[in-house]
């Protein structure tokens, strides 16, 4: 699985709504996995398909989206944490 951290940014970029983002990269039973962690405003209406949809356009990867309240993401200008263990 290679994404690009400017894949990334345009996906952020695609939804307005989303303050900060960051694609956590794990693997679950053999099988690589990535989501989408993405911080929105309480008042802001944020619709999970449409960001999923921009995942799969933009990445040509499958992708799930996990949305949180202004900072709760690490703010170190990190796009992307592949937390995956090799062997």
């Amino acid at each position: 699985m290679f994404v690009h951290p400017s894949q990334v940014d345009t996906i952020l970029k695609r939804h307005p709504e989303i303050v900060r983002g960051r694609l956590i990269v794990d693997s679950s039973e053999g099988m690589d996995r990535m989501t989408l962690h993405v911080e929105v405003q309480p008042h802001q209406s944020s619709h999970a398909e449409a960001i999923v949809t921009s995942i799969r356009d933009i990445t040509k990867l499958r992708g799930d989206v996990a949305f949180h309240a202004p900072g709760e993401l690490p703010n170190d200008g990190k796009l992307i944490d592949d937390c995956r263990k090799f062997s």
